[in-house]
């Protein structure tokens, strides 16, 4: 990637290549990756791995509605897709934000917090992922691709996070 100021109106991140991490292709074959290793460590049934293939899939998909043309269906093609829904702050709000308050919600009905770290590490983490997507949207370019880097590994402390706020929340009860 290389920092492309104006290159859309979200973001200054022009992706130049990354078809590996980012082709249709190798999206569904990290996700039967996956797939495989659940079901070795569970022997989970089929329909769960088919699922994980999806999920994993879907990010393609996403994708390809906010980037402008720059991704690939497979990593040696040479046609670029995408809708470019970040040419527009006002759309790409509208339809991302609909999007995390839609799995906020979902993960808020299909839980319930066990204790106060679990209602209040939702709430804390819910918090700074909207001030990060703001940063991001009105904030200033990046300085460098290697701040975007350490910035990209630093993410994963946010998955150790949400681990330990999903160890305070429990499956919610439907009656049936």
């Amino acid at each position: 990637m290389r920092i492309a100021p104006g290159i859309t109106a979200v973001t200054p991140l022009d992706f130049v290549h990354y078809p590996i991490s980012h082709s249709l292709l190798t999206m569904v074959v990290w996700g039967v990756v996956l797939a495989v290793l659940h079901h070795v460590r569970t022997k989970a049934r089929t329909a769960l791995g088919v699922l994980l293939v999806a999920v994993v899939a879907s990010h393609w998909l996403l994708d390809f509605v906010t980037h402008r043309p720059d991704l690939l269906l497979h990593p040696y093609g040479d046609r670029f897709y995408g809708l470019g829904l970040w040419s527009s702050v006002k759309k790409t709000v509208l339809v991302e934000g609909t999007m995390f308050a839609g799995a906020v919600a979902l993960y808020a009905w299909a839980t319930r917090a066990r204790d106060r770290v679990g209602l209040w590490g939702l709430v804390s983490l819910v918090a700074f992922l909207l001030l990060i997507y703001a940063g991001n949207l009105f904030g200033p370019p990046p300085p460098s691709v290697a701040a975007i880097a350490w910035v990209g590994h630093a993410g994963w402390l946010l998955v150790a996070w949400g681990f330990w706020l999903d160890a305070h929340r429990e499956p919610r009860r439907i009656a049936s």
